[in-house]
């Protein structure tokens, strides 16, 4: 075995990072990084890899096959599927990023406000919690935005609205397993408020849990606020939101089936690349899965 030389060693600590670990422990990992980097590059810039218009109706090449002037073809519009299928990443993308904030802000703030404090606080919350969790997400999503009105907004606040329990029982289990913590003890004998022991210490030290639970819900969102626009209470014609564009295809499915495949592809994979860089997440966040 020939010696380590210098550079070797020097390469040695990153490659036995705790990252690199978690990446050697799912090897399919590496997909999921790939499809997510290409899901952000084509949200961020979807311009850059087609040079038409996602919403311009052209009666005149409507219901093309897939070719090399249309990629993945047209739809009954006229619209080309592939320009379509890249602007709506950043669609998905604008309602992922809406919808969890909108659940781990009140995820984050009940759950904290319950742990911290405990008692009759924390029962009246949980309580509620529960009876929000009771209720099936769909139906409560879909209640939520018949009362609000059909619409792209009204959906992200519907399906954050119905998100966040699962976020408030998390943070809130993560509060109580630090909140008795000695530096935590410590922060409070010192005269610590409540609110700077709660930022600095208590939440600070059990965020990495959240992280990997909002990594695993991104692709979990897109699906259900997709399968909200394919019931047809989203994203309105012509914005391309992969959820509708299955919608849309769907009366052509046998003949044309380019229209409703490729959006429905692109969905599967999301969801599949967050899962997977969740995957990684988990065992780089949590030393004790890391290594077996």
């Amino acid at each position: 075995m020939a010696p380590a030389t210098p550079a070797t060693k020097r390469l040695r600590p990153w490659w036995n990072s705790r990252f690199l670990k978690a990446v050697r422990n799912n090897p399919f990992s590496v997909l999921g990084i790939v499809i997510i980097l290409a899901f952000f590059v084509f949200a961020i810039y979807p311009q850059g890899f087609t040079r038409y218009d996602p919403e311009l109706l052209s009666l005149r090449t409507r219901l093309l096959p897939p070719s090399s002037e249309h990629w993945l073809g047209t739809d009954q519009y006229g619209m080309d599927v592939f320009t379509r299928v890249i602007y709506g990443a950043r669609t998905t993308l604008y309602i992922v990023v809406v919808v969890l904030a909108i659940a781990t802000g009140i995820g984050f703030v009940v759950g904290t406000v319950a742990g911290y404090f405990g008692g009759v606080v924390d029962e009246i919350l949980m309580r509620f919690t529960d009876i929000i969790i009771a209720f099936p997400f769909l139906i409560l999503a879909i209640a939520v935005n018949a009362a609000l009105g059909r619409g792209l907004l009204q959906t992200m606040l519907a399906v954050g609205f119905s998100w966040w329990p699962g976020y408030a029982r998390l943070v809130r289990g993560q509060i109580l397993a630090v909140k008795n913590e000695e530096y935590v003890t410590a922060a409070r004998a010192l005269g610590g408020s409540n609110l700077r022991i709660m930022a600095r210490h208590v939440f600070r030290n059990s965020v990495d849990p959240i992280i990997v639970r909002v990594t695993l819900d991104i692709g979990l969102v897109a699906l259900a606020t997709s399968g909200l626009s394919f019931l047809g209470l989203g994203a309105a014609p012509p914005t391309p939101e992969w959820g509708r564009m299955v919608a849309d295809g769907r009366d052509f499915l046998l003949d044309q089936w380019w229209i409703s495949t490729y959006p429905g592809l692109a969905l599967f994979l999301v969801v599949v690349g967050f899962n997977l860089v969740g995957m990684i997440l988990r065992d780089w966040l949590d030393p004790s899965s890391v290594g077996r």
